[in-house]
């Protein structure tokens, strides 16, 4: 089982979740975020929104993230899949999983790797809305909320 994907389709949580503890007698804790399109953003409503990357690029950028989730926290494994592509308010966007022994493990490790994709992962977002598309500005908050782990957000070209 690969730790990152990149696709178009949508993915299953419970298929997902099955396979990355499947046979790990470890595994005392299982955490997950699915994160999915919202049909409101900055007080508009959402018709679509599309997802850009650079393949390859993209992939190896968060697999450096999965290795320093790694490095941090003691973890059995992970599991981050995010799609690209045209999606429609309400699918699922990303899923980010990860077991370890004990939850405090698995909820910290899960809350980082998000924490560093909203900021480092190389995606480009462009939401439709009745006035036309506009694309996604990464938001001060999430810069926030990567530097309580102790990095700084690098900019990204958009």
């Amino acid at each position: 089982m690969s730790r990152v994907s990149i696709q178009t389709q949508d993915f299953d949580v419970s298929t997902e979740l099955a396979a990355l503890r499947a046979g790990d007698g470890r595994v005392g804790a299982v955490c997950c975020f699915v994160g999915t399109v919202r049909e409101r953003s900055e007080g508009a409503h959402v018709a679509s929104m599309e997802l850009e990357h650079y393949p390859g690029m993209t992939e190896k950028s968060i697999e450096a993230m999965v290795d320093e989730a790694l490095a941090r926290f003691d973890l059995y494994g992970v599991r981050v899949i995010h799609r690209v592509g045209l999606l429609a308010p309400h699918e699922q966007i990303v899923l980010v999983a990860v077991t370890s022994a004990h939850r405090g493990e698995s909820f910290q490790a899960c809350e980082f790797l998000m924490d560093y994709l909203k900021t480092q992962a190389p995606f480009w977002k462009k939401e439709q809305t009745p006035t036309g598309a506009r694309w996604v500005d990464a938001r001060e908050s999430d810069d926030v909320a990567l530097a309580r782990w102790g990095i700084r957000a690098a900019p990204m070209a958009g």
